[in-house]
């Protein structure tokens, strides 16, 4: 019986999994981030061996799996997907490789069908679309460069933006300035501005304002709400552009939402969304995934290996115990 070694790399955390051709979770684990874009390629690549190697024992020897497929954050272009792919070809980790973007894993685990649209809001944002007939719809999804706004960084800047405006006088009042500085513990949100600038600060720590932010929105702060109002705004417009271009938005579509951002369900932003969804996508179904994208990863192999639909019941079966935390 073959099988799958499915990858699911995101900026926090890389889960893997052992999966047989029907379906049973052979093993499974959770590595550290994954992160080609800013510790290159190689380095991203060996947090994979490692934790399968982990997964296995140190006895494991290659090829690890006859299919390695593996949804990965830092795989945005196809020449991204391209070198991870020779990259993991090369280690020899499976006889046969495919990789793609992290988004489509979330696709195909949280969707009822193949097909469909899903939008990722997490530390940054993306979309991807695909068709019944197999066409894809994507964004370059390279930040603010190609026109993205918005997920957890996002958000946090933002929310630290308007904290220094307000407390220089150059912005509106706002409930963010007393956020920012109690968050921080600093008498001043310009010292947590120069705290990141030094690096004294990582920049994600600016993550950890997001649900602030979101409380203050809900306690009806009108700077917080334009901010939550304009990430419910992009969450719409990519999912709605991904079914216009596929010619799904005057048929029924589900658009499955993911990422802490969304996943976290706050009941103000998932309003807003919904009723965004309704005015401009009125046939599309919005689901929150609620199995984690490794899901998407394993099916998206199982679907090569041309399992049966049983086996991708008895794979989701399978993933209803979390998995163990990251290791540091």
């Amino acid at each position: 019986m073959k099988t799958v070694l499915a990858v699911d790399g995101g900026n926090s955390k890389t889960d893997v999994a052992l999966v047989a051709e029907d379906g049973t979770l052979l093993a499974r684990e959770r590595g550290p981030g994954f992160t080609p874009q800013s510790s290159g390629v190689p380095a991203a690549i060996d947090v994979i061996g490692e934790t399968v190697r982990r997964m296995l024992g140190d006895a494991a020897a290659t090829p690890y799996a006859d299919l390695v497929s593996a949804y990965v954050a830092g795989a945005d272009l196809p020449v991204e997907e391209r070198l991870l792919g020779e990259e993991i070809s090369a280690r020899g980790y499976g006889a046969d490789v495919v990789v793609g973007n992290d988004t489509f894993a979330l696709l195909r685990a949280g969707a009822s069908r193949p097909w469909g649209v899903a939008v990722v809001c997490g530390a940054g944002i993306n979309a991807v679309g695909v068709s019944p007939t197999g066409e894809v719809a994507r964004f370059p999804a390279l930040g603010r460069l190609s026109g993205d706004w918005g997920g957890g960084y996002g958000l946090g800047e933002e929310a630290l933006w308007h904290a220094v405006r307000a407390e220089d006088g150059r912005g509106p009042a706002t409930l963010l300035l007393d956020v920012v500085r109690g968050h921080f513990g600093t008498r001043l949100v310009e010292e947590v501005v120069l705290g990141i600038h030094f690096g004294e600060l990582p920049s994600d720590v600016l993550h950890g304002l997001v649900p602030l932010l979101l409380a203050a929105a809900a306690e009806g702060d009108a700077v917080a709400r334009g901010v939550v109002e304009r990430q419910a705004d992009e969450v719409t417009v990519m999912g709605v552009v991904a079914m216009r271009r596929l010619g799904l938005l005057e048929r029924p579509c589900e658009v499955v939402l993911g990422g802490g951002v969304l996943t976290a369900r706050h009941p103000l932003l998932m309003g807003l969304i919904e009723r965004r969804y309704a005015a401009q996508a009125p046939s599309a179904t919005l689901l929150v995934a609620d199995v984690p994208p490794i899901v998407g990863a394993a099916l998206l192999g199982l679907d090569r290996l041309g399992a049966s639909p049983e086996a991708a019941r008895r794979l989701r079966e399978s993933f209803s115990e979390p998995i163990p935390a990251p290791v540091p």
